[in-house]
């Protein structure tokens, strides 16, 4: 039996500090990630992975080390969307779209440069927040399991040359 269409608010707050220089967001979190209860909770997702690699450090495990991640090295993380109709995780299902507002984290930090992580959010990001925001995002290659025909090695290659220029 396929997976019902359901109406779902985001669960997880946005992490950032009055550090954060960089802010990186996706669509809307997985079934996973939502079960997780943080940022690409999915074992398959090579977020944390790739940022491992580019601040040179061991991939973070477990939520409160992820979110201590994300700050120290100055990255805000959330998501486009605060609520949509979805069935599963599928991004192509996805009706219904209401947006985070992004001003709070705008404000309360030093976040210079918004990346999108992936086609979805990119799409959802540039209809809905960036008219309001009036600021461009730059899109990241999705690290997505769904994107398998990226490797780690070119996604981490593609995600520094953007993010560390």
């Amino acid at each position: 039996m396929p997976a019902a269409r359901q109406k779902i608010e985001h669960p997880i707050p946005p992490t950032y500090d009055e550090n954060s220089t960089i802010l990186i967001l996706g669509s809307f979190p997985s079934v996973k990630t939502r079960e997780y209860g943080y940022f690409y909770g999915h074992p398959q997702n090579r977020f944390w992975r790739v940022m491992a690699a580019l601040y040179g450090e061991e991939v973070p495990e477990g939520k409160e080390e992820r979110r201590a991640f994300l700050l120290r090295n100055g990255v805000a993380a959330w998501d486009v969307i605060a609520s949509c109709t979805i069935v599963g995780s599928s991004d192509s299902s996805i009706r219904d779209v209401t947006v985070n507002d992004l001003r709070p984290i705008l404000s309360g930090s030093h976040v210079e440069r918004i990346f999108v992580n992936g086609r979805t959010a990119e799409k959802m990001y540039r209809r809905y927040t960036e008219p309001m925001l009036g600021i461009r995002a730059v899109c990241l290659p999705s690290t997505s399991p769904a994107n398998a025909a990226c490797s780690l090695e070119r996604l981490t290659a593609e995600w520094r040359a953007l993010i560390l220029e």
